[in-house]
């Protein structure tokens, strides 16, 4: 089998795994959180410290995983590239997983974290508006596109600010809980618009 069809038959293994998933967490697991109290839950196979709950806090971060190393070997991409990002990202993912068990809370990091997403932002739009002088037709509509998305993205991120010091800043202690629809919705309409921008560039690879 080629490299070529590994990564395809990765790709879709781990995209059916990733729905499936998606599938019993809304709808399996979903009903029991809203109509059970934690201890119940606890009672049961979905117990929060219980493997299968495990399994489904992991299942869509190892398929998100799986799937770009599946498109690396589908697009031909050395076998150094796809050793390098693979083990790139599970080194990153253990470190989010570590930060999360030991429920840490940093102010400072925390600040340099928002500063990174803040200064990436602005140097993404600064190289965007270089290259859009320069685009003619549909391509302007992709770029315009992916623009969109950057900023659904960014006013999520800062939506998120808030919500990931809840619990942890003083200040913030008694306020009533609130909803994150927006932060959902967002977070959708910047990967809607993001698949958009590159649907259309790639429809012009196509035509020519």
């Amino acid at each position: 089998m080629t490299k070529q069809k590994v990564g395809l038959v990765v790709f879709w293994i781990s995209v059916i795994w990733m729905i499936v998933w998606v599938y019993i967490g809304s709808g399996i697991f979903g009903p029991i959180l809203h109509s059970s109290t934690t201890d119940e839950i606890n009672q049961t196979i979905w117990a929060f410290t219980g493997p299968l709950n495990r399994l489904y806090g992991l299942s869509v971060p190892l398929g998100a995983i799986a799937t770009g190393i599946g498109m690396l070997l589908y697009s031909g991409a050395k076998g150094s590239t796809v050793w390098k990002v693979g083990i790139g990202l599970f080194i990153m993912f253990v470190i989010s997983l570590v930060t999360l068990a030991l429920n840490l809370y940093s102010p400072p990091l925390f600040g340099i974290g928002g500063t990174l997403i803040l200064l990436s932002f602005i140097g993404i739009l600064w190289l965007w508006a270089k290259e859009h002088i320069d685009l003619k037709g549909s391509s302007t509509t992709a770029a315009d596109f992916k623009l969109v998305s950057y900023v659904f993205m960014l006013i999520a991120a800062w939506f998120l600010c808030g919500k990931a010091a809840d619990g942890f800043v003083k200040g913030l202690e008694g306020l009533p809980t609130m909803s994150m629809m927006n932060i959902l919705i967002l977070l959708a309409m910047g990967w809607v618009f993001l698949f958009l921008s590159d649907y259309i560039s790639g429809q012009q690879q196509v035509d020519r």
